[in-house]
């Protein structure tokens, strides 16, 4: 039986955890493997609250927007907790997280989350990036072991490989700086995509490299041939764009958080870097059943960063069995448990796969209460249509991302 809630609405029966600024949102109660749970459904952020920092403005597929873990941050921490992700992705929770003024920890087995995600705790001045993007030599002749010309212009492709050449040394010898982070997170970030900001030429989908065959067979399409273009001016004028509504203030924050900050590349399962009983919020959406392949997304990324795809690839969690995926989620939930503290919570955000057919929220009720957690209640945000849903052929409430399904849990205490 449903309702309908206020703007203060109590998501529980024992009304402890409570969500605002959602207008009407429609509540009911449901039995998921013999657990009562609250389901809340409504548009949980306004229009206003939609526009998100620019310094999120970083392409990486499967990823959800600033707005959630800022809601979930803004309600249930306080500056200086510790707000963790375990699946980071391209550092949305984190980043957030650094805006507000809070401590943060993330992990992701995918090595480029961290090279994404790291450098945007340390933003440098537009005009260090400029000089320093002038020092770095370019080799006319350099270029790729493999066959990139589909992709790239052979003057471009020549200061891409200059370029990675140059941040492989640097890395090697220890060299390294925050200046040539931010390069080395933006240029991977402008490699391929839609339009002439990209180093690439045209390009589906946005920022996610395509194989070279299919990449010949959209050039044939289309006609078209890879012109030149100017990574320079490309990483600068990026760099311009993720700058610039991010406040000193803020600045400030991103960079005291970053100091001690956790920054790891392992297994969500086991994270013996992170203190018993240390993270007040955790926010997360995991890999889904198989809807997105992360190492095939990113193979252009990978050779440009010096990272084994194939390596990547064997540590991420991507599978079709559901009970495969369960278990992982189990097993996570477990050493998510362990380094929550007394009263602290998770936001586990998921979705529907294989058609609409498997609801994961369901499915990851019993997985968390399981664990130790209560279940406080499923909170199902109502998004509309993005530009990227259009892309990639995801109809509204049909199937895909469109709609955020969030198991919010408490460690009790």
């Amino acid at each position: 039986m449903s309702k309908r809630g206020s703007i203060l609405h109590a998501m529980t029966g024992a009304g402890d955890l409570r969500f605002r600024g959602a207008g009407d949102v429609i509540t009911e109660s449901l039995s998921v493997y013999g657990i009562q749970v609250i389901r809340s459904t409504g548009e949980f952020w306004t229009a206003r609250q939609r526009q998100g920092s620019s310094l999120h403005e970083v392409s990486y597929r499967g990823c959800f927007k600033p707005q959630l873990p800022a809601y979930f941050i803004n309600l249930l921490t306080k500056p200086s907790d510790l707000v963790y992700d375990p699946f980071s992705g391209r550092g949305t929770t984190v980043i957030e997280a650094g805006l507000l003024g809070r401590a943060v920890a993330a992990n992701d087995a995918n090595p480029l989350s961290r090279l994404l995600t790291r450098p945007r705790f340390f933003l440098p001045d537009t005009a260090d990036v400029k000089s320093r993007l002038e020092a770095i030599p370019i080799d006319t002749g350099a270029g790729a072991e493999m066959d990139l010309s589909m992709f790239f212009h052979p003057g471009t492709e020549a200061e891409i490989s200059s370029l990675r050449n140059y941040l492989l040394e640097r890395e090697r010898d220890g060299d390294i700086d925050h200046v040539d982070d931010w390069i080395r997170m933006v240029a991977t970030n402008r490699l391929t995509g839609h339009s002439s900001g990209f180093f690439s030429v045209y390009t589906l989908p946005p920022n996610q490299a395509v194989s070279p065959m299919r990449q010949i067979r959209i050039n044939q399409k289309r006609d078209q041939v890879p012109p030149y273009r100017d990574t320079r001016a490309l990483i600068l004028k990026k760099t311009l764009s993720l700058l610039k509504d991010v406040s000193e203030i803020q600045k400030e924050r991103l960079r005291k958080s970053g100091e001690n900050a956790l920054f790891l590349s392992g297994d969500s399962r086991r994270t013996p870097g992170i203190g018993d009983g240390t993270v007040q919020l955790t926010i997360t959406s995991p890999p889904f059943l198989d809807v997105v392949q992360y190492s095939s997304d990113n193979w252009l990324r990978c050779w440009f960063n010096g990272i084994d795809p194939g390596t990547v690839e064997k540590n991420l969690t991507v599978t079709r069995s559901l009970p495969d995926w369960r278990k992982v989620m189990q097993q996570t939930l477990y050493e998510l448990f362990r380094v929550t503290r007394s009263g602290g919570h998770i936001a586990f955000e998921v979705g529907e796969v294989k058609g609409g057919t498997v609801r994961l929220d369901e499915t990851v009720v019993p997985l968390g209460v399981r664990a130790g957690f209560s279940c406080e209640g499923i909170l199902v945000n109502l998004q509309d249509f993005t530009k990227t849903s259009h892309i990639w052929g995801i109809g509204n409430n049909a199937h895909g991302t469109n709609t955020n399904r969030i198991v919010v849990f408490k460690k009790e205490g």
